[in-house]
Protein backbone atom coordinates (compact mmCIF):
# COMPACT_ATOMS: atom_id res chain seq x y z
CA UNK A 1 0.00 0.00 0.00
CA UNK A 2 1.04 3.57 -0.90
CA UNK A 3 1.16 4.70 2.63
CA UNK A 4 4.25 7.39 2.40
CA UNK A 5 3.52 10.14 0.17
CA UNK A 6 4.40 13.58 -0.38
CA UNK A 7 1.29 15.12 -1.24
CA UNK A 8 0.79 18.51 -3.31
CA UNK A 9 -3.30 18.17 -2.95
CA UNK A 10 -5.90 21.07 -4.78
CA UNK A 11 -9.20 20.92 -6.06
CA UNK A 12 -9.88 20.13 -9.30
CA UNK A 13 -13.00 19.43 -11.09
CA UNK A 14 -13.60 16.12 -12.75
CA UNK A 15 -16.60 15.68 -14.85
CA UNK A 16 -17.86 11.56 -13.95
CA UNK A 17 -20.97 11.42 -16.00
CA UNK A 18 -21.48 13.10 -19.76
CA UNK A 19 -19.01 15.72 -20.77
CA UNK A 20 -19.82 19.46 -19.49
CA UNK A 21 -22.10 21.53 -22.58
CA UNK A 22 -19.45 23.73 -23.77
CA UNK A 23 -19.45 27.17 -22.21
CA UNK A 24 -21.51 28.87 -25.06
CA UNK A 25 -24.01 26.83 -25.69
CA UNK A 26 -27.65 27.27 -24.40
CA UNK A 27 -28.28 23.96 -23.70
CA UNK A 28 -28.74 22.99 -19.80
CA UNK A 29 -26.07 20.60 -18.24
CA UNK A 30 -27.88 17.18 -18.55
CA UNK A 31 -29.16 16.62 -14.77
CA UNK A 32 -27.18 12.86 -15.08
CA UNK A 33 -23.95 14.96 -15.15
CA UNK A 34 -21.87 15.24 -11.49
CA UNK A 35 -19.24 17.24 -10.90
CA UNK A 36 -16.60 16.10 -8.25
CA UNK A 37 -14.17 18.12 -6.72
CA UNK A 38 -11.63 16.14 -6.31
CA UNK A 39 -7.93 16.12 -4.31
CA UNK A 40 -5.34 15.29 -6.46
CA UNK A 41 -2.31 13.36 -5.11
CA UNK A 42 1.31 12.13 -6.62
CA UNK A 43 2.16 9.27 -4.86
CA UNK A 44 5.90 7.97 -4.07
CA UNK A 45 6.92 5.25 -1.94
CA UNK A 46 9.93 3.10 -2.10
CA UNK A 47 10.11 -0.42 -1.86
CA UNK A 48 11.74 -0.57 1.86
CA UNK A 49 8.98 0.53 4.53
CA UNK A 50 11.84 2.48 6.40
CA UNK A 51 13.00 3.71 3.43
CA UNK A 52 16.89 2.67 4.09
CA UNK A 53 19.09 0.21 2.39
CA UNK A 54 22.59 -0.66 2.70
CA UNK A 55 25.00 0.78 -0.36
CA UNK A 56 24.32 -1.66 -3.29
CA UNK A 57 21.74 -2.61 -2.61
CA UNK A 58 18.90 -1.73 -5.20
CA UNK A 59 15.57 0.41 -4.82
CA UNK A 60 12.18 0.46 -6.81
CA UNK A 61 10.13 3.45 -6.52
CA UNK A 62 6.29 2.86 -7.11
CA UNK A 63 4.45 5.86 -8.04
CA UNK A 64 0.48 6.21 -8.43
CA UNK A 65 -1.68 9.31 -9.00
CA UNK A 66 -5.20 9.50 -7.28
CA UNK A 67 -8.49 11.49 -6.94
CA UNK A 68 -10.00 11.61 -3.62
CA UNK A 69 -7.62 8.46 -2.95
CA UNK A 70 -8.78 6.87 -5.63
CA UNK A 71 -6.10 5.38 -8.73
CA UNK A 72 -6.28 7.58 -12.09
CA UNK A 73 -5.33 5.27 -15.23
CA UNK A 74 -3.10 6.31 -17.49
CA UNK A 75 -1.95 9.75 -16.16
CA UNK A 76 1.48 10.88 -17.72
CA UNK A 77 3.87 11.95 -15.29
CA UNK A 78 7.37 13.31 -15.33
CA UNK A 79 9.70 11.70 -13.18
CA UNK A 80 14.25 11.73 -12.11
CA UNK A 81 15.82 9.81 -9.63
CA UNK A 82 19.64 10.06 -8.63
CA UNK A 83 21.12 11.68 -5.61
CA UNK A 84 19.12 14.24 -4.05
CA UNK A 85 19.60 18.16 -5.16
CA UNK A 86 21.87 16.79 -7.53
CA UNK A 87 20.93 17.33 -11.44
CA UNK A 88 18.97 14.01 -12.81
CA UNK A 89 17.91 13.04 -16.76
CA UNK A 90 13.93 13.55 -16.65
CA UNK A 91 11.80 10.84 -18.16
CA UNK A 92 8.11 10.32 -19.01
CA UNK A 93 5.72 8.14 -18.56
CA UNK A 94 2.37 7.08 -17.99
CA UNK A 95 0.99 5.43 -15.15
CA UNK A 96 -1.52 2.32 -14.82
CA UNK A 97 -3.80 2.01 -12.45
CA UNK A 98 -2.06 -0.48 -10.62
CA UNK A 99 0.61 2.00 -10.16
CA UNK A 100 4.02 2.48 -12.43
CA UNK A 101 7.07 0.79 -10.48
CA UNK A 102 10.40 2.27 -11.25
CA UNK A 103 14.17 0.08 -10.68
CA UNK A 104 16.23 3.59 -9.62
CA UNK A 105 19.42 1.59 -9.10
CA UNK A 106 21.19 1.89 -5.90
CA UNK A 107 24.11 4.25 -4.73
CA UNK A 108 27.62 2.33 -3.50
CA UNK A 109 28.15 4.64 -0.72
CA UNK A 110 26.54 6.58 2.20
CA UNK A 111 23.67 8.70 0.74
CA UNK A 112 20.47 10.09 -0.21
CA UNK A 113 18.50 8.97 -3.42
CA UNK A 114 15.67 10.85 -4.44
CA UNK A 115 12.96 10.41 -6.83
CA UNK A 116 10.81 13.13 -8.12
CA UNK A 117 7.23 12.68 -10.15
CA UNK A 118 5.07 15.86 -11.27
CA UNK A 119 2.33 15.80 -13.34
CA UNK A 120 -0.19 18.45 -15.01
CA UNK A 121 -3.82 17.73 -14.58
CA UNK A 122 -6.72 19.89 -15.49
CA UNK A 123 -4.25 23.10 -15.45
CA UNK A 124 -2.43 22.28 -12.22
CA UNK A 125 1.02 20.94 -11.62
CA UNK A 126 1.24 18.13 -8.65
CA UNK A 127 4.62 16.80 -7.00
CA UNK A 128 4.99 13.93 -4.93
CA UNK A 129 8.92 13.13 -3.67
CA UNK A 130 10.49 10.06 -1.70
CA UNK A 131 13.94 9.48 -0.93
CA UNK A 132 15.78 6.64 0.07
CA UNK A 133 18.73 6.48 2.53
CA UNK A 134 21.80 4.44 1.96
CA UNK A 135 23.30 3.61 5.51
CA UNK A 136 22.87 7.43 6.17
CA UNK A 137 24.52 7.10 10.17
CA UNK A 138 27.86 6.16 8.17
CA UNK A 139 27.56 9.35 6.19
CA UNK A 140 31.01 11.17 6.92
CA UNK A 141 31.52 15.34 6.68
CA UNK A 142 33.30 17.12 3.63
CA UNK A 143 34.13 20.47 5.69
CA UNK A 144 37.60 20.61 7.08
CA UNK A 145 38.40 21.83 10.60
CA UNK A 146 40.69 25.21 11.21
CA UNK A 147 43.20 24.96 13.71
CA UNK A 148 42.40 27.56 15.14
CA UNK A 149 39.10 27.20 15.39
CA UNK A 150 38.69 27.07 19.38
CA UNK A 151 41.18 30.37 19.30
CA UNK A 152 38.96 32.15 17.00
CA UNK A 153 35.46 31.68 18.69
CA UNK A 154 37.01 32.12 22.31
CA UNK A 155 38.04 35.91 20.91
CA UNK A 156 34.80 36.26 19.99
CA UNK A 157 33.29 35.51 23.50
CA UNK A 158 36.40 37.54 24.98
CA UNK A 159 34.61 40.87 22.82
CA UNK A 160 31.57 39.69 24.93
CA UNK A 161 32.91 39.53 27.74
CA UNK A 162 34.07 42.73 27.69
CA UNK A 163 30.72 44.36 26.44
CA UNK A 164 28.53 45.59 29.16
CA UNK A 165 24.66 44.12 28.68
CA UNK A 166 22.96 46.87 28.67
CA UNK A 167 19.62 45.58 28.44
CA UNK A 168 16.53 47.34 28.32
CA UNK A 169 13.09 45.60 29.44
CA UNK A 170 9.52 47.70 28.39
CA UNK A 171 6.59 45.49 29.58
CA UNK A 172 4.00 44.81 26.65
CA UNK A 173 0.64 44.93 28.61
CA UNK A 174 -1.53 43.64 25.73
CA UNK A 175 0.48 40.61 25.23
CA UNK A 176 0.83 39.64 29.15
CA UNK A 177 -1.41 37.00 30.05
CA UNK A 178 -2.45 35.99 33.69
CA UNK A 179 0.41 34.06 34.52
CA UNK A 180 3.04 35.98 32.17
CA UNK A 181 4.86 39.19 31.91
CA UNK A 182 5.68 40.31 28.33
CA UNK A 183 8.89 41.54 27.51
CA UNK A 184 10.44 43.55 24.37
CA UNK A 185 14.10 43.25 25.20
CA UNK A 186 17.15 44.87 24.22
CA UNK A 187 20.78 44.30 24.88
CA UNK A 188 24.53 44.75 23.33
CA UNK A 189 26.98 43.27 20.94
CA UNK A 190 30.68 43.73 20.56
CA UNK A 191 30.73 47.26 17.71
CA UNK A 192 33.95 47.31 15.55
CA UNK A 193 35.84 50.24 16.96
CA UNK A 194 35.61 52.78 14.18
CA UNK A 195 31.40 52.48 14.70
CA UNK A 196 30.15 55.45 17.17
CA UNK A 197 26.71 53.46 17.38
CA UNK A 198 26.32 50.76 19.86
CA UNK A 199 25.15 47.03 18.12
CA UNK A 200 22.44 44.98 19.31
CA UNK A 201 19.92 42.41 19.68
CA UNK A 202 15.97 42.36 20.26
CA UNK A 203 13.63 39.72 21.18
CA UNK A 204 10.53 39.12 23.20
CA UNK A 205 10.73 38.17 26.37
CA UNK A 206 8.47 35.87 28.48
CA UNK A 207 8.51 35.50 31.82
CA UNK A 208 6.23 33.46 34.65
CA UNK A 209 4.46 36.46 37.34
CA UNK A 210 4.66 34.10 40.16
CA UNK A 211 7.40 34.23 42.59
CA UNK A 212 9.72 31.02 41.87
CA UNK A 213 13.13 30.06 40.48
CA UNK A 214 12.61 28.64 36.36
CA UNK A 215 14.56 27.10 33.79
CA UNK A 216 15.17 29.02 30.55
CA UNK A 217 14.69 28.80 27.20
CA UNK A 218 16.07 30.74 24.29
CA UNK A 219 14.38 30.24 21.20
CA UNK A 220 16.36 31.40 17.88
CA UNK A 221 15.33 32.14 14.65
CA UNK A 222 14.89 30.54 11.05
CA UNK A 223 16.36 32.56 8.19
CA UNK A 224 14.37 35.44 6.89
CA UNK A 225 13.43 39.02 8.62
CA UNK A 226 9.74 38.92 10.34
CA UNK A 227 8.79 40.32 14.01
CA UNK A 228 8.70 37.85 16.86
CA UNK A 229 5.58 37.54 19.80
CA UNK A 230 6.96 35.48 22.22
CA UNK A 231 5.88 31.99 23.48
CA UNK A 232 3.50 32.67 26.28
CA UNK A 233 2.00 28.85 26.06
CA UNK A 234 5.56 27.66 27.31
CA UNK A 235 6.80 30.45 29.77
CA UNK A 236 2.66 29.36 31.50
CA UNK A 237 4.16 25.83 31.98
CA UNK A 238 6.52 27.42 33.72
CA UNK A 239 9.95 28.17 32.41
CA UNK A 240 11.59 31.99 31.31
CA UNK A 241 11.41 32.01 27.72
CA UNK A 242 13.20 34.66 25.31
CA UNK A 243 12.74 34.91 21.79
CA UNK A 244 15.40 36.75 19.51
CA UNK A 245 15.84 38.23 15.67
CA UNK A 246 19.32 38.47 14.73
CA UNK A 247 19.33 41.50 12.85
CA UNK A 248 19.70 44.07 15.09
CA UNK A 249 16.15 45.40 14.84
CA UNK A 250 13.61 45.90 16.98
CA UNK A 251 11.01 42.76 16.62
CA UNK A 252 8.05 44.06 17.32
CA UNK A 253 7.71 46.75 14.26
CA UNK A 254 5.44 46.23 11.14
CA UNK A 255 4.97 43.52 9.41
CA UNK A 256 5.85 45.76 6.31
CA UNK A 257 9.38 47.23 7.55
CA UNK A 258 11.13 43.67 7.38
CA UNK A 259 9.15 42.69 4.02
CA UNK A 260 10.94 45.86 2.89
CA UNK A 261 14.17 45.00 4.49
CA UNK A 262 14.06 41.09 3.32
CA UNK A 263 13.48 42.63 -0.15
CA UNK A 264 16.15 45.34 -0.12
CA UNK A 265 19.08 45.32 2.52
CA UNK A 266 18.76 42.24 4.02
CA UNK A 267 18.44 40.70 1.13
CA UNK A 268 20.70 37.61 0.36
CA UNK A 269 22.58 38.03 3.95
CA UNK A 270 23.47 34.86 4.41
CA UNK A 271 26.20 35.58 2.08
CA UNK A 272 27.03 39.20 3.47
CA UNK A 273 30.93 39.41 3.57
CA UNK A 274 31.50 35.58 3.23
CA UNK A 275 35.37 35.93 1.73
CA UNK A 276 36.35 37.55 5.56
CA UNK A 277 35.79 35.00 8.80
CA UNK A 278 36.66 38.05 10.71
CA UNK A 279 32.99 39.90 9.45
CA UNK A 280 31.24 37.35 7.99
CA UNK A 281 27.58 38.49 8.82
CA UNK A 282 26.86 35.03 10.91
CA UNK A 283 29.73 36.22 13.31
CA UNK A 284 27.59 39.15 14.85
CA UNK A 285 24.94 36.34 14.78
CA UNK A 286 26.33 33.60 16.80
CA UNK A 287 27.35 36.56 19.37
CA UNK A 288 24.26 37.16 19.27
CA UNK A 289 22.77 33.98 20.32
CA UNK A 290 24.94 33.84 23.42
CA UNK A 291 24.81 37.25 24.44
CA UNK A 292 21.26 36.36 24.32
CA UNK A 293 22.02 34.13 27.19
CA UNK A 294 23.72 36.31 29.28
CA UNK A 295 20.20 38.52 29.46
CA UNK A 296 17.97 34.83 30.34
CA UNK A 297 20.77 33.53 32.92
CA UNK A 298 20.69 37.37 34.34
CA UNK A 299 17.40 37.19 35.55
CA UNK A 300 16.34 36.56 39.10
CA UNK A 301 13.80 34.23 38.56
CA UNK A 302 16.07 31.96 36.57
CA UNK A 303 17.24 28.76 38.57
CA UNK A 304 20.47 28.64 37.76
CA UNK A 305 21.06 25.16 36.19
CA UNK A 306 18.97 24.35 33.32
CA UNK A 307 19.30 26.56 30.21
CA UNK A 308 17.81 24.91 26.56
CA UNK A 309 17.87 26.23 23.49
CA UNK A 310 15.85 25.72 20.70
CA UNK A 311 14.88 26.54 16.79
CA UNK A 312 14.52 24.80 13.48
CA UNK A 313 16.36 25.58 10.12
CA UNK A 314 18.48 28.63 10.71
CA UNK A 315 17.18 28.17 14.47
CA UNK A 316 17.88 24.24 14.36
CA UNK A 317 21.98 25.85 12.77
CA UNK A 318 21.94 28.28 15.75
CA UNK A 319 20.87 26.04 18.50
CA UNK A 320 23.53 23.54 17.70
CA UNK A 321 26.25 26.56 17.34
CA UNK A 322 25.27 28.24 20.25
CA UNK A 323 24.84 25.02 22.69
CA UNK A 324 28.94 23.90 21.52
CA UNK A 325 30.00 27.56 22.51
CA UNK A 326 28.31 28.53 25.49
CA UNK A 327 28.96 26.14 28.26
CA UNK A 328 26.03 27.46 30.56
CA UNK A 329 23.57 25.70 27.82
CA UNK A 330 22.77 22.11 29.29
CA UNK A 331 20.02 21.20 26.40
CA UNK A 332 19.07 21.83 22.83
CA UNK A 333 16.46 20.94 20.20
CA UNK A 334 17.24 21.26 16.54
CA UNK A 335 15.30 20.98 13.99
CA UNK A 336 16.42 20.12 10.26
CA UNK A 337 19.33 22.08 11.17
CA UNK A 338 20.65 24.43 8.22
CA UNK A 339 24.84 25.24 7.96
CA UNK A 340 25.53 21.71 7.68
CA UNK A 341 28.36 20.32 5.69
CA UNK A 342 28.42 23.79 3.59
CA UNK A 343 30.89 22.23 0.98
CA UNK A 344 28.84 19.32 0.12
CA UNK A 345 28.45 20.05 -3.34
CA UNK A 346 32.45 20.64 -3.74
CA UNK A 347 32.28 16.96 -3.80
CA UNK A 348 29.33 16.13 -5.65
CA UNK A 349 26.77 15.52 -3.17
CA UNK A 350 23.79 17.80 -1.60
CA UNK A 351 25.67 20.32 1.15
CA UNK A 352 23.47 22.64 3.42
CA UNK A 353 21.60 25.63 3.49
CA UNK A 354 22.46 28.07 1.73
CA UNK A 355 24.43 26.16 -0.16
CA UNK A 356 26.95 28.57 -1.19
CA UNK A 357 28.94 26.33 -3.68
CA UNK A 358 25.99 24.93 -5.07
CA UNK A 359 25.53 25.09 -9.12
CA UNK A 360 21.99 26.45 -10.09
CA UNK A 361 22.93 26.96 -13.96
CA UNK A 362 25.34 24.33 -14.56
CA UNK A 363 28.09 26.57 -14.03
CA UNK A 364 30.44 26.75 -11.72
CA UNK A 365 29.52 28.36 -8.64
CA UNK A 366 30.67 32.09 -8.75
CA UNK A 367 30.95 31.77 -4.41
CA UNK A 368 33.64 28.80 -4.39
CA UNK A 369 36.69 30.92 -4.27
CA UNK A 370 39.64 29.81 -1.79
CA UNK A 371 38.57 32.61 0.67
CA UNK A 372 34.82 31.57 0.54
CA UNK A 373 35.32 28.12 1.10
CA UNK A 374 38.03 28.90 4.16
CA UNK A 375 35.20 31.12 5.89
CA UNK A 376 32.61 28.76 5.67
CA UNK A 377 34.96 26.16 7.73
CA UNK A 378 34.86 28.68 10.62
CA UNK A 379 30.71 28.79 10.56
CA UNK A 380 29.92 24.94 9.39
CA UNK A 381 27.30 23.49 11.70
CA UNK A 382 29.51 20.47 11.29
CA UNK A 383 32.30 21.38 13.59
CA UNK A 384 29.91 22.76 16.45
CA UNK A 385 28.43 19.50 16.18
CA UNK A 386 31.90 18.04 16.91
CA UNK A 387 31.87 19.93 20.72
CA UNK A 388 28.24 19.15 22.04
CA UNK A 389 28.77 18.02 25.36
CA UNK A 390 25.31 18.36 26.34
CA UNK A 391 21.57 16.31 25.28
CA UNK A 392 19.93 17.03 21.89
CA UNK A 393 16.60 15.93 20.59
CA UNK A 394 17.13 16.26 16.57
CA UNK A 395 14.64 15.57 13.57
CA UNK A 396 14.06 16.32 10.04
CA UNK A 397 12.85 14.47 7.07
CA UNK A 398 13.93 12.70 3.81
CA UNK A 399 12.39 14.73 1.42
CA UNK A 400 14.07 18.09 2.84
CA UNK A 401 15.12 19.65 -0.29
CA UNK A 402 16.07 23.69 1.84
CA UNK A 403 18.41 21.36 4.63
CA UNK A 404 18.89 18.02 2.77
CA UNK A 405 19.17 14.97 5.01
CA UNK A 406 23.04 14.12 3.26
CA UNK A 407 23.92 17.55 5.79
CA UNK A 408 22.03 16.96 8.56
CA UNK A 409 23.20 13.41 9.00
CA UNK A 410 26.76 14.39 8.54
CA UNK A 411 26.80 16.86 11.56
CA UNK A 412 24.09 14.57 13.54
CA UNK A 413 26.89 11.67 12.68
CA UNK A 414 29.58 13.66 14.61
CA UNK A 415 27.77 14.44 17.80
CA UNK A 416 29.04 12.05 20.99
CA UNK A 417 26.61 14.01 23.07
CA UNK A 418 23.60 12.15 23.95
CA UNK A 419 21.15 12.48 21.00
CA UNK A 420 18.26 11.33 19.74
CA UNK A 421 16.65 11.86 16.14
CA UNK A 422 13.37 12.02 15.42
CA UNK A 423 12.40 11.14 11.56
CA UNK A 424 9.31 12.20 9.76
CA UNK A 425 10.41 10.11 6.55
CA UNK A 426 8.42 11.83 4.05
CA UNK A 427 8.94 15.34 5.88
CA UNK A 428 10.04 17.93 3.50
CA UNK A 429 11.27 21.21 4.69
CA UNK A 430 7.62 21.72 6.71
CA UNK A 431 6.38 20.56 10.37
CA UNK A 432 3.59 18.31 10.86
CA UNK A 433 1.26 18.45 14.25
CA UNK A 434 2.91 15.67 15.30
CA UNK A 435 5.91 16.63 15.06
CA UNK A 436 5.67 19.57 16.91
CA UNK A 437 3.90 17.28 19.74
CA UNK A 438 7.30 15.31 20.06
CA UNK A 439 9.24 18.15 20.32
CA UNK A 440 7.35 20.15 22.87
CA UNK A 441 7.15 17.25 24.72
CA UNK A 442 10.91 16.35 24.86
CA UNK A 443 11.92 20.07 26.01
CA UNK A 444 8.74 19.84 28.51
CA UNK A 445 10.28 16.68 30.08
CA UNK A 446 13.99 18.10 29.86
CA UNK A 447 13.15 20.86 31.55
CA UNK A 448 10.51 19.16 34.56
CA UNK A 449 7.91 21.45 33.05
CA UNK A 450 4.39 20.69 33.65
Amino acid sequence: MLSRILAVSALVLLALARPLVAANSLAPVPPQAQLRVATVQVRVEPDHRDWTYQPGEPVRFTIAVTADNTPLDNVTVTYSFGPEMMPAVEKTAAVPLAGLVLEAGTMPVPGFLRCTVTTEFAGRTYKGVATAAFAPEKIAPTQTEPADFDAFWQAAKDELATTPLDATLTLLPERCTAKVNVYHVGFRLPSPAWQTRQARIYGILCEPKAPGRYPAVLKVPGAGVRPYSGDTQLAERGAIVLEIGVHGLPVNLAQEVYDQLYAGALNGYWFYNLDDPKIYYYRRIYQGCVRANDLLTSRDAWNGKDLLVMGASQGGQLSIVTAALDPRVTALAATHPAGCDLTGELHGRAGGWPHPFKSWDGKPSAQATPAKIATTAYYDTVNFARRLKVPGFYNWGYNDDVCPPTSTWAAYNVITAPKQLALTLELAHSYTPEQWEAINAWVCRTLGLK
